[in-house]
């Protein structure tokens, strides 16, 4: 933690900061579900997972087959396996990417005779449970967890996305989220609550941590409602945290991170930061750091329907006072496509903070995730992980190798690269250098087709 010591983790959380964790970042949905089906046919003791957005067009790559195909393969062979799925509340609009647990879902299970356990999870009001955590072989020596964004939906796996993988005592408290959220899932009681399981079907917390498998510094964190959960007890050498007052870890994390920040800090999410956030990056600008946000170019419709709402001018206002400075750039990404390109959607949460730390997970910098989603991500400080990531990160959306530069000049360069290829996309050029490219603030969410 020494080369990132100037940036504090979160006091106030269920989790402590651990050390020795053996730490993976992957990118983009192929890899990481490639990754994540290796992890779930290697099984031996467990495989448990929290849904929060799911399909049945969803595949794991290498033929690995569908979700409920591997899942169910995985618990013939006697290991235990567990799904947490979301089930929204009759006031949320949904487009239908779930698995709540409908008559057709559960004629689906019973179709295939699925022995996978499940329990559905209801979340405040109009927020979702949007945890997309998956725990291999709880409470052993190898126990593995991986924390990220993607969805399971074929859509999913031509998004740009990133995931972290974990083995070592940080995995622990993915695994005491799982069980904390299993004993107390809202519909443990409900008639058509659980799936090869009933309401008694309560999971021990861990009693120990993982051993030591690596030399990062992880912190699990979360956003979770306030009277959602009520079981506080501690995680292994975790201090007690009053889980029924909420939590609001990712949040804090967030401000105390881009406060701390010296020279760099780089954000993909697929949200513009809310104004509080905004307002934060404005400060680290003000004290001379350089900034990049990488969002989806033509983002959800939602987001068009807010730039036409007054009631929700204030973010697009942060966003246009971030764009004024210099040392800011709002970037997309488009592939190519035959003779022109097209717009890549940014599914990804994380931030890149000096190339010395870094945060990955499901929460998008919007007032939902930030104010009642249930959320988790994973704080890093490892400056070889974090540059790992970086160069990975960078690698994909410039197609040039930044090893050799530190975080500045490879932040200048990503800077530069987007803005040329910006003046390419203005002349219908598509022999771009990657596919990063800068878009004005002011044409954000103002018309669909900003990539030709």
């Amino acid at each position: 933690m020494t080369a990132a010591a100037h940036i504090p983790p979160v006091a106030a959380c269920s989790y402590p900061v651990r050390g020795g964790n053996l730490v993976q970042p992957m990118v983009d949905g192929v890899s990481i579900f490639r990754r994540i089906g290796e992890a779930i046919e290697a099984a031996r003791r467990s495989v448990w997972l929290t849904v929060a957005f799911y399909a049945d067009d969803f595949a794991f790559p290498d033929g690995r087959g569908a979700l409920f195909d591997l899942l169910d393969r995985t618990a013939a062979r006697g290991v235990d396996v567990r799904m947490l799925a979301w089930r929204p509340n009759p006031e949320l609009y949904h487009d239908g990417r779930l698995f709540g647990g409908s008559a057709a879902d559960r004629a689906m299970l019973a179709a295939r005779d699925s022995r996978v356990r499940i329990r559905w999870d209801r979340a405040a009001t109009v927020y979702c449970q949007h945890q997309k955590c998956w725990m291999i072989d709880a409470g052993t020596p190898s126990e593995t967890a991986f924390v990220g964004g993607a969805n399971l939906t074929a859509k999913a796996l031509s998004r740009h996305d990133s995931y972290i993988e974990i083995a070592g005592p940080a995995a622990t408290d993915v695994h005491h989220n799982f069980v904390q959220r299993w004993n107390e899932a809202s519909e443990r009681g409900a008639t058509d609550g659980n799936w090869a399981c009933d309401a008694s079907d309560a999971m021990a917390f861990p009693a120990a941590l993982s051993p030591p498998r690596g030399d990062s510094t992880v912190q699990i964190q979360r956003m979770l409602h306030a009277g959602r959960y009520s079981d506080g007890r501690p995680a292994p050498g975790g201090a007690p945290f009053d889980v029924a007052r909420g939590e609001r870890a990712v949040l804090e994390q967030y401000r105390q991170a881009i406060d701390a920040a010296r020279r760099t800090i780089y954000i993909e999410n697929q949200a513009i930061p809310v104004p509080e956030i905004a307002d934060r990056l404005l400060g680290a600008l003000a004290r001379g750091v350089e900034v990049v946000l990488l969002t989806a170019a033509d983002p959800e419709p939602y987001v068009y329907a807010a730039r036409r709402d007054p009631a929700q001018q204030a973010r697009f206002r942060s966003l246009a006072a971030l764009a004024a400075h210099r040392d800011f750039l709002l970037a997309g990404i488009a592939a190519r496509q035959g003779a022109a390109r097209q717009p890549t959607y940014v599914h990804g949460k994380l931030m890149v903070v000096d190339d010395v730390w870094a945060t990955v997970g499901s929460c998008n910098l919007h007032a939902y995730s930030l104010q009642g989603h249930s959320e988790m991500n994973a704080a890093i400080w490892d400056a070889a992980v974090v540059r790992a990531l970086r160069t990975a990160l960078y690698a994909k959306h410039l197609d040039l190798g930044t090893e050799a530069l530190d975080d500045a000049a490879a932040l200048r360069l990503f800077a530069r690269t987007a803005r040329d290829n910006r003046l390419k996309l203005e002349k219908g050029d598509p022999a771009w250098q990657g596919d990063a490219f800068a878009f004005p603030a002011a044409r954000y969410a103002m018309t669909a087709g900003e990539v030709p």
